[in-house]
């Protein structure tokens, strides 16, 4: 394992939430080596700083449904700078996603990819939003008295595709009732945040139990929001992107 980014690997790293004081060091010291940054939009600015003056840095992110790249486009682009195809030199590339690259972030895709091109490539971990905001809320997330489980989910489901059934819940579903000793981190909820209660509510989980929303964790802007799942309301939530805890550990 090098600490340095190498040239023709690709990188699958982890920013963190988005204080740069979050990163590991490694993904730090890779962010100030690569030859070519390709970050996801949630990437702050703050992050992105760290890198080499010389380093080529192309915005890749795809949010609110509204992709600036596809997925194709970012796999040619990892393609054509860590194996070129025209006899040029090959570069080190960091794939860098926010939290963990291993969370939601569509990884497998691109793991997919980089296996199938014989493309080398390492997975560097980072810390996922669910923990720095526990660690902000001052909360566990686990509790021997309230909490066994830990639950991580997301509402947003992938695009519907032409041999596969359209997936058009909000929420994820359980078989039988939700675990009442367990805490629910949920991912990209969206921005029905009413509507998104009822559903929790009916799947399970108890109107009156502890749920907190928060916007822009860890950086300047982090709004907090606490309530219940009978509360939640639209309008009180702050912008994207937003992470909810729901779980009566987090009283």
């Amino acid at each position: 394992m090098t600490t340095t980014a190498q040239s023709g690997i690709v990188y699958l790293a982890g920013a963190g939430p988005g204080d740069p004081e979050l990163l590991t060091l490694r993904v730090a010291r890779l962010l100030m080596t690569a030859d070519v940054v390709l970050p996801d939009d949630l990437v702050t600015d703050e992050v992105l700083a760290l890198a080499s003056p010389s380093a080529l840095v192309i915005p890749v992110g795809k949010r609110c449904g509204q992709p600036r790249i596809t997925q194709a486009g970012i796999h040619a682009l990892m393609l054509e700078h860590a194996d070129p195809q025209d006899g040029s030199p090959a570069r080190s590339v960091l794939r860098l996603k926010s939290g963990d690259p291993l969370v939601f972030g569509r990884a497998a895709e691109e793991i997919a990819f980089l296996t199938d091109a014989g493309i080398p490539f390492e997975i560097v971990p980072g810390i996922t939003a669910a923990f720095a905001v526990a660690a902000e809320l001052k909360t566990p997330l686990t509790d021997r008295s309230s909490a066994s489980k830990l639950i991580f989910a997301t509402a947003h489901h992938a695009a519907p595709q032409p041999d596969k059934p359209a997936r058009l819940e909000l929420t994820p579903k359980w078989e039988g009732a939700f675990p009442p000793d367990a805490t629910l981190v949920l991912y990209m909820p969206g921005r029905r945040f009413r509507l998104l209660a009822d559903e929790l509510i009916a799947s399970g989980i108890d109107a009156h139990t502890p749920c907190i929303a928060v916007s822009n964790a860890s950086t300047p802007q982090q709004h907090i929001h606490r309530t219940t799942l009978a509360a939640l309301e639209d309008d009180a939530v702050g912008p994207a992107p937003v992470l909810m805890l729901i779980g009566h550990a987090i009283r």
